[in-house]
């Protein structure tokens, strides 16, 4: 037994020194009833969102977790009570539509993607028994994305959040929130717009796979031409409508539109070069495409009658350190503008996605025969080759569906082909033997000086 002090055990005094010290602790703790994060930001183990990321609904937690949206529910957490509409893991894996699935995951569409997670989110809370009266009418509740919802009850005992049947409700009930289970995803308006306006421009852009035209080689254009719809991409490639070069010829002055002409490719032009002068550090490549040359003029005629490109802008930096030689020879600039001038239509996304998968891409450019080289480096694009190459520095900076204009941070120039001339191995001759000829020279001599004797002593 331990020893006592005044009639009290050692273990006795230990005790009470504990609980009162457990007890000093609780009080010192701040109180939070109502089960909302701190100031500071932290989840409290009893929260909401914690139930949800450990909860049935794994499809939700894992859209929340990409559209990095933890942070914002967590602020919204802190200042009230919300209430989550949460889809079923079927309606998220088979139910949805592949194509809109594959839009709201695309890294471009984050925005979308928040959107359609919050509209899911309601910033009060309302419980199941909370729902309105059949003969009351739907009501209204605002949600975290700045729209509405509205919750419906029905006769039958049937209650649902817009479209969507409640089928758990109260499924998850938490101190700063509450989960109720929904038959399928809500999709706002908003969302659906934005799907709708880039599903359009992918078939703007598409190319239906058809036989090569016959060309004649020496007009260079089409043998039998056949009518061809409003809308259809252009038969011919690109290069036989430029214009001719500089050398030969300027350009052509605009004119009216034909009948091939069913794009306004000219204010499209407009439009991009007005977007790179807002856009800042790009107003030497504009000088260059308005005053110094007329290819905006040319782009636009080209836009007109079909063709889509992409530019590979270099901003004002990169083209300060352009010399004088370079832009001093005839057709120099207009060169220069052509090896940037891509004449497909890509963006950041698909040029990444292709070097990530291809390694090296190798796109055409404007300026034949010569193209440029794409491949990934530093988690970005890079361009060129070596000293010369450029980096994808801003991107997406104008994109329309027919123009596509990506910001690099160089000038890129081709690949110089030099000719290794190949100088012939040098081969060793070996002299054929030429035996006795000092004998032969001494017999010569001797037979001048002492007549045949020397010549019968050679022999």
């Amino acid at each position: 037994m331990g020893s006592s002090i005044y009639g009290v055990s050692s273990s006795h005094i230990s005790l009470f020194l504990f609980f009162s010290f457990l007890s000093l602790s609780t009080a010192a703790l701040p109180q939070n009833p109502s089960g909302k994060s701190s100031p500071s930001g932290q989840i409290n183990s009893n929260s909401v969102l914690v139930a949800l990321l450990d909860s049935h609904y794994t499809e939700l937690a894992e859209l929340v977790e990409k559209a990095l949206l933890l942070q914002t529910l967590e602020e919204a957490v802190g200042k009230h009570n919300i209430t989550i509409f949460a889809p079923r893991n079927e309606a998220l894996e088979r139910q949805l539509d592949p194509e809109f699935k594959r839009f709201l995951l695309e890294p471009g569409n984050l925005k979308s993607l928040q959107s359609l997670l919050m509209f899911h989110i309601i910033p009060k809370r309302v419980g199941s028994h909370q729902w309105p009266d059949p003969k009351t009418g739907p009501v209204k509740h605002n949600t975290l994305c700045n729209d509405h919802i509205r919750l419906t009850s029905q006769s039958t005992g049937k209650k649902t959040v817009d479209s969507a049947e409640l089928v758990r409700p109260d499924d998850v009930i938490r101190p700063d929130g509450v989960i109720h289970g929904i038959q399928q995803l809500l999709i706002p308006r908003s969302v659906i717009e934005d799907f709708n306006r880039r599903r359009n421009l992918r078939s703007i852009t598409a190319v239906l796979p058809e036989g090569a035209p016959e060309v004649d080689p020496r007009t260079h254009r089409l043998k039998n031409p056949a009518p061809i719809p409003v809308g259809a991409p252009p038969v011919l490639p690109i290069y036989d409508a430029m214009a001719p070069g500089p050398s030969l010829a300027p350009a052509p002055a605009p004119g009216p539109g034909g009948p091939r002409h069913h794009f306004d490719g000219e204010s499209q032009v407009k439009d991009f070069i007005q977007t790179l002068l807002h856009y800042g550090g790009y107003n030497e490549m504009a000088d260059i495409l308005v005053n110094l040359t007329s290819l905006a003029t040319e782009m636009g005629r080209l836009v007109s009658e079909g063709y889509v490109i992409t530019v590979l802008a270099p901003n004002d930096e990169a083209m300060a350190k352009l010399t004088t030689d370079q832009l001093s020879e005839p057709g120099a600039p207009e060169q220069i503008i052509y090896y940037h001038i891509i004449p497909e239509y890509q963006t950041e996304e698909s040029m990444y996605n292709a070097v990530r998968r291809f390694g090296k891409v190798k796109y055409d450019t404007l300026r034949l025969p010569h193209k440029v080289v794409a491949q990934e480096a530093d988690g970005s694009v890079k361009f060129g080759h070596g000293e010369g190459s450029a980096y994808l520095f801003d991107p997406d900076i104008y994109t329309d569906g027919r123009i596509s204009v990506q910001g690099i941070d160089g000038v890129l120039f081709p690949e110089e082909e030099t000719q290794t001339v190949k100088k012939p191995a040098a081969v060793k001759v070996a002299s054929k033997p030429r035996r006795g000829k000092l004998l032969e020279v001494g017999c010569w001599m001797l037979g001048s000086l002492g007549g045949g004797s020397g010549f019968r002593w050679c022999q």
